[in-house]
């Protein structure tokens, strides 16, 4: 398994406060606008993917996959793909966040497809942060986290649910599909704690540019 995070850069734009930073062992995909994003930084992805519909051209680079126009997987699909294909199990998904409604939900279906492949996504845009957690594991959030957090149900019910150091606590209750429960709850300043025995949890925070400096505690465990 790899010990790098894979960026995945859709076609939305990136503010610069979520220009990607790549270390030696993290990969790079630019799903195809995602390209201009990344170069508009200066950062060179190690793989462009895509149909190229939204970006125009085929990208100038040593390493393209052309995709048809028609077909199943979308860009950002195809993309997960080929990171887990490299063994990768930590995925951050920048510019899939805004512009068209069906592209951001089926982006927030991804973390969960993710968690069924034994890895963890985040994705960040539009002053908005999300990930899933599933099946015994949990996300702790560090106490500089400020605004507000949601929690919802991704499988029909998720069970043993708790949220700890938040302003509407949870132990061990139940969250359905079908009903917000957890919609903006808040951070108190304090280390605050979300877990799930069984099923699947799709947690949305605000980003007020601290997505990078966070990140090292939301890894779940």
């Amino acid at each position: 398994m790899q010990q790098g995070i894979c960026y995945i850069v859709g076609a939305m734009s990136l503010t610069p406060d979520l220009r990607p930073c790549p270390r030696r062992e993290d990969y790079v995909i630019a799903a195809d606008r995602g390209f201009d994003s990344l170069m508009a930084y200066g950062v060179n992805p190690n793989l462009a993917v895509g149909d190229f519909d939204s970006l125009g051209h085929r990208p100038n680079h040593a390493n393209v996959i052309q995709l048809p126009t028609e077909k199943d997987d979308t860009d950002m699909v195809f993309a997960l793909r080929k990171g887990l294909e490299l063994d990768y199990r930590r995925f951050i998904l920048l510019g899939g966040v805004g512009g068209r409604l069906e592209h951001t939900l089926g982006n927030l279906q991804l973390l969960d497809w993710l968690t069924l492949r034994g890895a963890q996504g985040f994705l960040a845009g539009e002053k908005t942060a999300a990930t899933c957690i599933r099946d015994g594991q949990r996300l702790t959030f560090p106490p500089s986290m400020s605004g507000y957090l949601s929690v919802f149900c991704n499988s029909g019910r998720a069970e043993g649910v708790s949220l700890a150091g938040l302003k509407f606590p949870l132990d061990h209750d139940t969250l359905t599909s079908n009903f917000p429960l957890g919609v903006s709850n808040q951070f108190l300043g304090e280390s605050a704690v979300v877990s799930v025995e069984k099923g699947s949890l799709l947690l949305l925070w605000e980003d007020k540019g601290d997505f990078y400096s966070c990140l090292p505690r939301l890894w779940a465990q």
